[in-house]
C-alpha cells in the first residue's frame, strides 16, 4: 500500500556489471517523457516478478544475464495511464547481472539506454524514490548487487530474442537464488 491506498505491483530491474571493482549500472530513458528510469513493468498471468523483471529489462534495455530471485529494495510512484487517471504502483526491484547488451531489441527506437555509476544513477533517475533506493545501495557499496556476481561470476551469452523466447516456458527460464 502506498500513497494511501491500494496499489498495484510492478517488477523492475536494475541492470548492472561488475567489472575490475567497478560497479555501473544501466538506466533506460521513459518512452513519453524521456526522463531516466530503470526498465520496469505488469507481470504476466503466472510469471514471477523476478522473471517479469528479467522479461522488461530484455524488452526496454536490450539486456540480460542472471537475475537475482531476492527483492533488492522496492518504491513507490504514481503511473499516469494514457487516458489520464493516476495508478498507484508499488514496485519490486530485482538485481539483473548482464552478461550481454544487443545492439537490437524490442524498444529500440523509443528508449535510449546509458551506463554510469551509481552516483551518476542516482542525480540522473527522476523519480525521488527510485533515486532513495539506489541511494541506499551507494550507501552499501552495492553489497547486494556485488554478493549476485559473487555467486554467479560469468554468465552464459543467449542473446536477449533467445532469452524472451525461453521465458515463455517455465523450464527455459533462467534465475537464480
Amino acid at each position: 500500500m502506498i500513497f494511501g491506498f491500494k496499489s498495484v505491483q510492478q517488477a523492475a530491474a536494475l541492470p548492472f556489471n561488475d567489472e575490475d571493482g567497478r560497479l555501473r549500472v544501466l538506466v533506460v530513458s521513459s518512452r513519453r517523457r524521456g526522463r531516466w528510469v530503470i526498465p520496469k513493468g505488469w507481470p504476466r498471468k503466472h510469471e514471477s516478478l523476478f522473471d517479469t523483471a528479467a522479461r522488461e529489462a530484455a524488452e526496454e534495455a536490450g539486456v540480460g544475464g542472471v537475475i537475482g530471485q531476492d527483492c533488492i529494495g522496492r518504491y513507490g510512484y504514481e503511473k499516469r495511464m494514457r487516458r489520464g487517471y493516476p495508478v498507484a504502483c508499488e514496485t519490486f526491484v530485482f538485481p539483473l547481472l548482464v552478461s550481454h547488451q544487443d545492439e537490437d531489441w524490442p524498444e529500440r527506437k523509443r528508449r535510449r539506454r546509458h551506463w554510469c555509476d551509481l552516483a551518476d544513477a542516482v542525480r540522473l533517475v527522476d523519480d525521488a524514490d527510485l533515486a532513495r533506493l539506489l541511494n541506499r545501495h551507494l550507501a552499501e557499496d552495492g553489497t547486494a548487487l556485488r554478493a549476485l556476481t559473487d555467486r554467479h561470476g560469468p554468465t552464459n551469452r543467449l542473446t536477449c530474442t533467445q532469452q524472451l523466447n525461453l521465458m515463455h516456458f517455465p523450464t527455459g527460464t533462467q534465475h537464480h537464488e
